[in-house]
Parts: structure tokens; C-alpha cells; sequence
């Protein structure tokens, strides 16, 4: 289930209560520091500190998300694109607050 929002890279998936918000990511590994820098074919562009080897990147791709949503890693699933750049990433909290705290990243307001 599909719920509008205005946010391209932002859906939800599942019914309540188990509705889940879909994140979908466009990653570049091997920055210096992880950080927003904007967007990219209609996903989040993310320069990611961790290197594209043995998964590292998608682990430290879920710590960072939940750190930034405030949830436990377990609540961060990989839905898809384990070895590529583009992923979706299933996240176990509110639209509202998925919304909120990318309405305060600085590199999305341009």
C-alpha cells in the first residue's frame, strides 16, 4: 500500500500496525564521512564512510539510519540492492517521523 507524501524517495509498505516506510537510497561508498548530499534519480543520494567490501557498506548503512531515526538497527531492513549502489531500505517507524527528520537535513532544502 502506497501512501502519498512529498517525498520521491518515501513509501510505506505493509497496513497498520505493521506499515513499515520504504526508503529507497542512492549511495556512493568510500567517503570521507556520511552525509546527505542530495538527490538522485528520485532517491536519497547518500556519500557513505564505509567501503563496498563483505557487506560493510550495508552495515553501516543500516547503523547509520537507525541512529538518524532514532530506532533500533533492528528495525532497519535491506529490502533490496545488497551489492549495488541504488537500495531500498525498510524502516520500522512513522511516515511522520521518516518526513521530519528529512525536512531538517540541510542538503534537501536546496
Amino acid at each position: 500500500m502506497n501512501t502519498p507524501t512529498s517525498w520521491s524517495c518515501l513509501r510505506t509498505d505493509g497496513k497498520a500496525p505493521n506499515q513499515k516506510v520504504v526508503i529507497d537510497i542512492s549511495v556512493s561508498p568510500n567517503a570521507k564521512k556520511t552525509e546527505i548530499v542530495g538527490w538522485h534519480d528520485g532517491a536519497l543520494r547518500l556519500r557513505l564512510a564505509a567501503p563496498p567490501v563483505d557487506g560493510a557498506a550495508n552495515d553501516a548503512l543500516r547503523k547509520w539510519l537507525a541512529t538518524q531515526l532514532g530506532v533500533p538497527q533492528s528495525r532497519v531492513e535491506l529490502l533490496r540492492g545488497a551489492s549495488g549502489r541504488r537500495k531500498q531500505w525498510s524502516v520500522d517507524a512513522s511516515m511522520d517521523d521518516v518526513t521530519a527528520w528529512l525536512s531538517t537535513q540541510i542538503a534537501l532544502q536546496k
